[in-house]
């Protein structure tokens, strides 16, 4: 089941970029990339610390979709 989320859009929206999220995440640019394209799953802490930084919370940026693309 593929994990969904808008930090990409987010991010966008308060004008830094992927380097910036990661220096303040604490990882690297292509994690950040590789996030946003939904080709790797952010451990929970990765997920908290970028949802604290978009003053969001988690559940906002990332979620889960059944068969009839309703999210879990």
């Amino acid at each position: 089941m593929p994990l969904y989320n808008q930090v990409k859009q987010m991010r966008e929206e308060k004008g830094i970029s992927q380097t910036e999220l990661g220096k303040l995440c604490g990882v690297s640019r292509q994690t950040v990339s590789s996030i946003e394209r939904g080709d790797y799953h952010p451990s929970i802490v990765l997920a908290i610390k970028i949802a604290h930084i978009f003053d969001k919370q988690v559940e906002e940026l990332f979620w889960l979709e059944d068969e009839e693309n309703e999210k879990l």
